[in-house]
């Protein structure tokens, strides 16, 4: 899918309407964490582009080598490249393995078998990685005045949901959350991001088994984007099965008014 006429041009529009932000709320720097994939490498460019601070997060935990030094040599290429980039490397993997042993050897309630399981399993855990990041990145934006900037294109964000609430969903502007990620990968090579990473297989790089975004979902990003598009097409079935599983996330939070 491909709705852009000048890459060009989106780019300075959306550099502007980081700038216009910034300065409408007096903010003073945009916080961006880095994976090592395409949305991350686009948003963290871009809000370098604009020339104000930007403060950028390598976080790794547990996390895949390749993706690791593929967030590493974009941060360094960013840095390198624009003087108003600082490059922050903060390594989680200690504290969250202290975090999940702790809650893993709680006491069990009454009536329930005493084990790890109860408290602790796979899905859980690969949330509460991606929330010890988003707290990360609150924890340096308090620090230095600034706002925490998504990374999610459109079909994670509104299409099947796919991000962890209050984890890589809890941010403070989205600047790619509506373009479709063929059009994020388009913008990726337009700014001359790493072929490296504009090649890799997305991944959120959560799992233990370093499986990719499509084999989670089970339809590919090209076809999530012409089901939203046009409401047909092979991936039509999974996009309303995970748009209906989450939306939750993607809708207000259900409040009982007296």
């Amino acid at each position: 899918m491909d709705r852009i006429d000048s890459y060009e041009d989106l780019e300075s529009d959306i550099v502007k309407w980081l700038k216009d932000y910034y300065w409408q709320y007096s903010i003073k720097a945009f916080v961006v964490g880095v994976s090592g994939g395409i949305d991350s490498a686009v948003v963290s460019t871009l809000c370098a582009r604009t020339g104000l601070p930007t403060y950028i997060l390598t976080m790794p935990l547990d996390s895949n080598a390749k993706n690791t030094e593929l967030s590493d040599a974009h941060a360094l290429a960013l840095k390198e490249k624009y003087d108003n980039v600082t490059h922050y490397n903060i390594d989680l993997t200690e504290p969250y393995h202290k975090f999940i042993s702790t809650i893993g050897l709680q006491t069990a309630p009454e009536g329930f078998t005493a084990n790890r399981e109860l408290i602790t399993n796979e899905h859980a855990n690969a949330n509460t990685k991606s929330r010890m990041r988003m707290v990360t990145l609150y924890q340096i934006a308090g620090v230095v005045g600034g706002i925490v900037v998504g990374t999610g294109n459109k079909v994670e964000d509104y299409g099947v949901g796919f991000y962890t609430k209050y984890g890589d969903g809890g941010v403070d502007i989205a600047p790619i959350a509506d373009l479709y990620k063929s059009e994020v990968w388009l913008l990726g090579e337009y700014l001359e991001v790493d072929q490296r990473i504009v090649d890799a297989k997305p991944t959120d790089g959560l799992w233990d088994d370093s499986r990719t975004d499509e084999e989670q979902l089970g339809a590919s990003y090209e076809e999530l984007e012409e089901a939203m598009e046009t409401g047909k097409g092979s991936g039509l079935e999974v996009l309303q099965k995970f748009n209906t599983q989450n939306k939750h996330k993607m809708d207000p939070i259900p409040t009982f008014k007296l």
